[in-house]
This record gives structure tokens, sequence and C-alpha cells, in this order.
């Protein structure tokens, strides 16, 4: 079987996707270049590789490896990620995690400002859409918790020296100026129509479509017609019926004639949690044939593509098996934090 390389960003050497799979091509690297004379720009499109990080699953005494975080949150492009609606909710949960149990500052110097970076240009990204202030708030919530902790640290600083913690307190201080510079303002008498003006069948049909229910607690309070659409039955059932199984609604013991199925879905929801594939419009999978994390949508240059002897061997199997989702949560636990 030939050696597959895990860098693809190896110089001289390019992936390529054509009909039978992933190639390694030889190119040149080219970059934007201005003449200054003539005042042209010569550029050379070079075929770009989608983005995905190889991960160590098991260490043995064969077998030593270790992840990186920084270098997994490079290789997968985390940095664009969050300007991808798809992806938006999933950075923000990483993010969450992070910030939330403190773990950022147990991680290395040149990650906890790459994570920063991340932050703010989730800010940026949140002041430009003027949508997903609620996990903005959320972050720097945590975040607040996380520098009020530096400060009240008895014995030296978190890890990391003080020109580290200078530099995350500028990035800090950026990141609340952008949050409090948003400003949500009504549209104008121009745009018609408004929420307020249509139809309750036209509300409620849009109420049904949210898979959250702090959104509809949330709309709940924002006008009459609001709050007496979210207490139907119909609404928080449906929303039952999503997110769990029929065995285990029949789980509970509930009278089938008065049904309260915003008490069933919260008594459901403390006993099972709610569906985590349904809270990502997308989220990061791992091949089970080369180990590489990636995102679906993009795809990969993967081992069973490019060996014609693995491709062999894998259709005799039964055919390629499926990639396994990585929540964020599970994607923490392939590093050392």
């Amino acid at each position: 079987m030939p050696f597959i390389s895990k860098d693809w960003r190896s110089p001289g050497e390019v992936w390529v996707k054509t009909q039978e799979g992933w190639e390694k091509k030889k190119v040149l690297e080219c970059t934007a270049q201005r003449n200054s004379e003539d005042g042209e720009n010569k550029t050379d499109e070079v075929a770009r590789v989608p983005p995905h990080c190889h991960i160590t699953i098991k260490c043995t005494r064969e077998i030593a490896g270790f992840n990186g975080l920084s270098e997994a949150v490079r290789r997968l492009d985390f940095s664009s990620a969050v300007r991808d609606v798809r992806r938006f909710n999933y950075i923000c949960a990483l993010l969450e995690l992070l910030l939330g149990g403190q773990k950022l500052t147990n991680l290395p110097g040149a990650a906890q400002k790459l994570l920063l970076s991340m932050l703010e240009q989730l800010a940026v990204q949140v002041a430009r859409s003027k949508q997903n202030l609620n996990a903005l708030r959320a972050l720097l919530t945590a975040l607040a918790a996380l520098r009020e902790a530096e400060r009240r640290a008895c014995w030296g600083r978190p890890l990391g020296s003080r020109a580290l913690w200078g530099h995350h307190r500028h990035a800090i201080d950026r990141i609340y100026h952008i949050a409090d510079g948003i400003a949500i303002q009504e549209p104008g008498p121009e745009v018609v129509p408004k929420l307020h003006d249509l139809p309750e069948e036209c509300i409620r049909e849009i109420l049904l479509r949210i898979s959250d229910h702090r959104d509809l607690e949330a709309a709940s309070s924002a006008w009459p017609v609001m709050a007496s659409l979210c207490s139907e039955q119909q609404l928080w059932r449906e929303l039952v019926n999503f997110h769990f199984t029929q065995q285990q609604i029949d789980s509970l013991n509930k009278d089938e004639k008065n049904i309260d199925w915003n008490k069933v879905f919260h008594q459901l929801r403390k006993l099972y949690g709610l569906r985590e594939d349904a809270q990502y419009a997308e989220t990061l999978s791992l091949c089970r044939h080369c180990k590489c994390l990636f995102w679906r949508s993009l795809g990969h240059p993967c081992i069973a593509d490019q060996c014609p002897e693995y491709r062999e061997r894998v259709r005799e199997a039964g055919g390629p098996l499926p990639p396994h989702p990585v929540p964020p949560a599970a994607f923490l636990k392939f590093f050392s934090l």
C-alpha cells in the first residue's frame, strides 16, 4: 500500500479532486504580485484542499501521537466557519465549553490567542448580521467570569506571562467594544409586511419550525398574540415528537386525556436531554478510514479515494463506512485539556 502523507500542506504539492478521487499534483506556489510599472496584477489560481485534520485516536507503544488544539483549529479553518451560518452555532458551543469551564487558561499561549481571535471574529460577524445576539451575550458572560478569575489570582496569574495576558486584555476590550456598538433598529415604515401584520396562521407556522424551547419562551414575551400561540399544546407536542422517540415519550406515566405537553417536554429534557444533532446545521465528522476530522459539506481527501488497493478492500468488505458525527464536547476529548 502506498504511503499517504498526513500533511496536505507539503510545499510544491496539492490535492486535486478528479472523477476518480483525490490526487496529489505538483504545482508551483504563486501569489498575487503588483507590477509598479504598469499596475497589472498577476494571479495564479491553485486548487485548494478542503480543510481537514488527522487525529490520533489511540496512543500505543508502536504509535505515539499528540493532538494539538491550535493546529486542529487552523487546519479545520474555524475562522472562516464563524462566517458560515451553518457552522456558527457549532463554533459558539465550542467556545462556550472552553470559556465556561475556564479550560482556556490551561491551554498554551498560542491556542489562547487563537481562540480569542475567533471570539473577536464572531463578535464582528454578529455585529454585521445583527443575528445571534443571545449566543454572543452568553460568551461575553463566560469571558467576564474568566477575566475576573484572572484578576483574583493570588499566586501569580493563570498559565501565561504578563505580556500574554496583557495581549488578552486588549483583545477582550476590543470584543466588548464591538458588542457595545451593536444596535438593533426596527425596520422603517417602508418595510412591509412586518411580523405584527401577519395572520396568526403564518406566525404559528413560523413557531412550529423552531427547535429550541428557549426561543419559544423568549418569543412568548414579544407581544400577546405570540404568547397565546406559544401556549398552544400543538406547538409543544410537535417539539416533543421532534426531540424524543416514541419509546421515551411512553416511558412517562401520563394521563392520555389531559396531557400538558409543555410539562412533558421539560420532563423528557431532564431525563434524556435534547437531540444534539438538531442543535447544529452542520457538525464536524470523523472519517473511519483515514481518522480525519472534516466538515461534511466540504469533504476531504480520503485514503479510500486515493488508493485503489484500499478502495478494493473496502468494496469487498461491504462498502465505505459512513463518517461519524463529532459534536463540540466530543471534539475537545481528542485533546489534553
